[in-house]
């Protein structure tokens, strides 16, 4: 017998429910950012750390994201943290905790501040002790200036190792304080020693180097607005990039605080120059007119470079500062080709330059064009979420995180 034909056909296989295999892009992500995923603490540091590998919102389409911070969110929820194991552990009723290794304390509000105001303040002691000092000889002037010397660079290194300054991502590069160190050096001598050139010296034995007082004292004075203006901006930028949902959002909040940062640390170390331009007027300026502009260009390009250094590009900053080294010692370079036989044009621009504004026209020129270069690179670096690292969360057992945790919770 056959069996009866029925009036309605059998309904459809059920399709099997999807499931997360080798077709699961995200899981691919999963495998290949597994290291990243479990150590984080927050999604914003995987989105930081996917975006330092190259991957954009566009690419976070493919994984079926409308951007990176959602496609980061994801990667949180499904990989499990790295201390999950030890916590668990940890709260088990009778588990002694694990032991927690001791942190150096932070420094206070107070002294951090007191620390980012400690070179200017040896500065003007140095030139006020050399002022006071009245003797035949100069070996006591020389032992006072070399003393507040070796006293203000010891203080510029506290200041840096000590606020928002600081280095957060390892050690920087050592090209860069070389570069930094010419600079501050050529603002301090290069424009005597340019204009010495020119007159066809310097002579040997001749008169003692004549040094930019004013341009020393306002550039060690300047640490404390930059670290003030660093400040204003990454806290800023941190908030933007939490409240931020995606990487174009994140960016058009950063470029203007960067730029305004800028601009307040550029008025800011104007008033210092000008300032100490008429404190130490009795000094004179090697510089010439132009002295106090170079002083502001020199203030904001080591603003620049610190700044991105700080933030993750140490390279970029050596960069900078490498460019304004070289154009600085290209003029006295030049200078002295141009007294060989048959080069005498070599010169020529740099006369120019230096008989309409000055010696100091030479490190101002060199550093606005660094200066530019790296407000330009710092318009798209640091407008990334790699650049702003989510502030650590103090231990919950007790201990201390190794950076600041007062200033990464007020930012």
């Amino acid at each position: 017998m056959t069996a009866p034909e029925s009036g309605t056909a059998a309904p459809p296989a059920p399709r099997p429910a999807p499931r997360h295999g080798p077709a699961d892009p995200v899981k691919i992500l999963m495998h290949r950012h597994r290291t990243l995923c479990e150590r984080a603490v927050d999604p914003l540091e995987i989105a930081a750390g996917l975006e330092a590998h190259g991957v954009t919102d566009r690419a976070a389409a493919r994984f079926r994201h409308r951007d990176v911070f959602s496609l980061a969110e994801e990667l949180y929820a499904r990989v499990p943290r790295a201390d999950e194991p030890e916590r668990a552990a940890a709260e088990e009723p009778g588990a002694d905790p694990p032991p927690v290794a001791p942190a150096p304390a932070p420094l206070s509000r107070v002294a951090r501040a007191a620390v980012q105001l400690l070179p200017g303040a040896i500065g003007l002691a140095t030139v006020a002790a050399h002022a006071s000092v009245r003797t035949p000889t100069g070996h006591v002037l020389t032992a006072v200036d070399a003393t507040g010397l070796l006293l203000t660079v010891l203080a510029v290194r506290l200041a840096l190792r000590h606020g928002p300054l600081r280095l957060r991502r390892g050690p920087g590069s050592r090209a860069a304080v070389l570069w930094a160190a010419w600079t501050v050096g050529y603002a301090v001598y290069g424009d005597w020693l340019l204009a010495q050139l020119l007159s066809g010296g310097p002579d040997v034995p001749g008169p003692h180097p004549r040094a930019a007082v004013a341009a020393a004292v306002a550039l060690a004075c300047a640490l404390a607005p930059a670290a003030g203006c660093a400040h204003w901006f990454a806290v800023r930028a941190r908030r933007g990039l939490t409240t931020s949902r995606a990487l174009s959002e994140l960016a058009s909040r950063v470029r203007p605080l960067l730029v305004g940062a800028t601009l307040l640390f550029l008025v800011t170390a104007a008033a210092l120059a000008l300032g100490a331009r008429l404190l130490l007027a009795g000094a004179g300026s090697p510089g010439g007119r132009t002295a106090v502009a170079a002083v502001c260009v020199l203030a904001v390009l080591l603003f620049l470079a610190r700044l991105l250094s700080a933030h993750g590009f140490p390279t970029a900053a050596a960069a900078g500062l490498g460019t304004a080294a070289a154009l600085e010692a290209a003029a006295p370079a030049l200078v002295l080709a141009a007294r060989l036989p048959g080069l005498a044009r070599l010169g020529t621009p740099v006369e120019v330059l230096v008989r309409a504004a000055g010696p100091a026209a030479v490190p101002a020129v060199a550093g606005a064009l660094a200066a530019l270069g790296l407000l330009v690179h710092g318009l798209r670096a640091l407008t990334g979420a790699c650049a702003h690292p989510p502030a650590p969360e103090p231990d919950r057992r007790g201990g201390t995180p190794a950076t600041d945790p007062a200033e990464d919770r007020r930012s």
